[in-house]
Formats: structure tokens, C-alpha cells, sequence
């Protein structure tokens, strides 16, 4: 049993359709091929094929569209859209490739290592004064540079597995 054979076993494919919330916590070869509605969180790699039609809020660490997607897209490491992808919403990726032919209608902001407050803000979907509020108590990890707050992504997004952000 080689190595290419436990990567294969890992390959999850979704021909259904299903609504709700998918949540994987250990890394796994995901590929959607048929509806979805709801939220994903994939650790690994996600593809949703040139077949797929997706309305949900995407987060991720590489993700690959060939199909058609509607919703937030986060990409802590990499967000592929193929020729064949039709993407519409605000995409959040570290890195990013758009194959020539892909359609892409919406916004997008790079993820960089550090985020400003207003960078932390859009990407947790919350208000200005609460990033400020929750850096000045310590509930977030942050730094404070003269009177800007600077913030990891990777302290962040360790802030947010670890479920304290509610």
C-alpha cells in the first residue's frame, strides 16, 4: 500500500444533493459533484467539479471550483478557479489562480499573514468596535502598533477552531 493509494482512500465524492453544514477537522480530499446548499469547512483540499452547483459559505485550506459557486470563499492557503468555474461572492484567498475562461463576479481581498482591524473585521464578518474591543480586553490575540491593532491570520484562525469566539 504506497503512499498514493492513502491519499486515494481519503477522496471523499458528494454526487447528492444535501443542504446543511459539512465540517471536517482532520485534513480530507473532498470533491462535491452534485447540489449543496448550506456551509463548508474543509481542512485539506476541497474541489467542487465542473458538475456541481454550490450556494453555501466555503472555508478552507485549497480549494479547487470547475463548477458554479454563490457565497463567501475563505482559502487559508490556495483558491483555484478553472476554466470551467463560475464563482459569485467575496473570495478571501491567501493565494489565488483564475484559469482563463473562469467567471468571477464579486469581490476579493487577499488574505495577507497580518490583518489590520479593519482586514480582521471583514473577514470575521463583525463590526469595527468589537475587533477593537475584544484586542483591547485580550480576548483576540492581536498587537498593538502606536494606536493600530496588527493580527496574525494564523493566530486568528486558531482563535476561531478553538471555538472562543462566540
Amino acid at each position: 500500500m504506497g503512499l498514493r493509494k492513502k491519499i486515494e482512500e481519503k477522496v471523499l465524492d458528494v454526487d447528492a444533493s444535501m443542504q446543511g453544514s459539512l465540517s471536517f477537522k482532520d485534513p480530507v480530499n473532498l470533491r462535491i459533484n452534485g447540489r449543496f446548499e448550506g456551509n463548508l469547512e474543509v481542512k485539506g483540499v476541497l474541489t467542487i467539479s465542473s458538475s456541481a452547483v454550490v450556494k453555501a459559505d466555503i472555508v478552507g485550506d485549497k480549494i479547487i471550483i470547475g463548477g458554479r459557486v454563490k457565497g463567501k470563499i475563505i482559502a487559508r492557503e490556495m483558491l483555484t478557479l478553472l476554466s470551467t468555474a463560475i464563482s459569485e461572492g467575496e473570495i478571501f484567498p491567501a493565494k489565488l489562480s483564475i484559469e482563463e475562461g473562469a467567471i468571477f463576479d464579486g469581490k476579493c481581498y487577499m488574505l495577507h499573514d497580518f490583518l489590520t482591524a479593519e482586514e480582521l473585521a471583514r473577514y470575521l464578518e463583525v463590526d469595527l468596535n468589537s475587533i477593537v474591543e475584544w484586542a483591547s480586553s485580550g480576548k483576540i490575540p492581536g498587537t498593538r502598533e502606536g494606536n493600530n491593532w496588527k493580527f496574525e491570520r494564523k493566530n486568528v484562525d486558531a482563535w476561531i477552531a478553538s471555538g472562543k469566539v462566540k
